[in-house]
Order: C-alpha cells, then structure tokens, then sequence
C-alpha cells in the first residue's frame, strides 16, 4: 500500500451580471490507464443546472462536457481525486526484440501511427548540442541496450537542469530550459522528448 494524496481543485469566475455560458470542455479527470490508482474521484459545477456528457479524446483521456441552459451570475469547478501513490519500478516494462538494442528503426506501420509523436520541436543552440551528444552516444558498439541509452538520455538532462518547483503556468521551451539551467519536471520532461524526437 502507498500513500493517499488527497487532491483538491477549484477554478471560480463571479461575472458582474449574468451570462450566457457557452459550452465548456473540462480536462480534470485522470486518464484510465494511469499507473496510479484513483481510490476517488469527484466533480461539482456550478450552477447546478447543467447536462454532463462524460467522453473519451483519441488518446484515452477523460472530456467532461458541459451545457448550461440558462444564464448565469458564477461558474465554478470542483474536483476532489484521492490516489494512492505506491513506488513503481520504471523499468517494468519490455521491448520488442529489435527496439533491444539502439539505434533502432520502426516498421512502416508503427511510423504512421507515431508520426505525432516524432514531429522536431524547434529548438537552438544548445538543443542542438545536446541531441549531438545523444547522436554520438549511440555510435557505440552494437550491444548498447535501448534502456541504458534512455538513461543516459535522463542523466544527459538531468546534469545540465536543476529542479525547481514553478508555480507558473505552461511549460518553458527547450531551449530555454537549457539556457536557464533550471526547471521544473515538466520542463525536463520537454526538454527530453524533444531531444529523442
């Protein structure tokens, strides 16, 4: 058993005079096939009177879609999550036997359906050095395992970005993340994703 981390989120907006709210799209559910284990999960909104249509994006993710008939003064969202956060092993997983060893190329079928996936991120200077450093890592002999490469990919960001909790909203681009030195986990999480494209 893990530990319970009891979640909390509200967004509220009080409008001078009542309005008419159009339709609204909220993103605030964990996706299905999360790791983490979602012991409950709530959602409230204001004004209570509204249709819900829970609905699925492409990728799995959780849509909740509202319509409010009538106008209205407020508009407010809350969510309560509880989830049990246990340790998992992150190298719980496996690869096909010819993804074992990198370098490695997708078949034409895995390619279109990761094509979203593998579109470049602009990036700069120092992005460009850093994917130069990652290129000549994997000039190594044949038996360099994928898995070790991809931790040598962590620990090539993890040395060049400190970790900093930001408050900010959005996510610093690349660049940025590297000319800083400093950003918070999804900034490396970019960062990273942009360097393996």
């Amino acid at each position: 058993m893990g530990i319970h981390a009891a979640l909390k989120h509200r967004t509220s907006y009080k409008y001078e005079r009542r309005i008419e709210l159009g339709p609204q799209i909220i993103r605030l559910r964990p996706a299905p096939h999360t790791r983490t284990k979602i012991l409950s999960y709530s959602l409230r909104v204001e004004p209570e009177q509204h249709f819900l249509n829970w609905q699925q994006d492409p990728f799995g993710n959780w849509l909740a879609r509202l319509i409010f008939p009538e106008k209205s003064d407020h508009f407010e969202i809350l969510v309560d999550v509880v989830a049990d956060l246990e340790a998992v092993n992150p190298f719980d997983f496996f690869l096909e036997g010819d993804a074992e060893h990198a370098p490695f190329t997708y078949d034409e079928q895995t390619l279109k359906e990761l094509a979203p996936y593998l579109e470049l991120i602009p990036g700069g200077a120092k992005l460009d050095a850093l994917v130069q450093e990652l290129s000549a890592e994997l000039q190594r002999p044949q038996d360099y395992r994928t898995v070790d490469f991809l931790v040598d990919a962590n620990r090539a960001v993890q040395e060049r970005v400190q970790y900093a909790i930001r408050m900010e909203p959005g996510v610093q681009t690349p660049e940025q993340t590297l000319d800083l030195a400093v950003g918070s986990c999804r900034d490396s999480a970019w960062l990273l994703i942009a360097a393996l494209r």
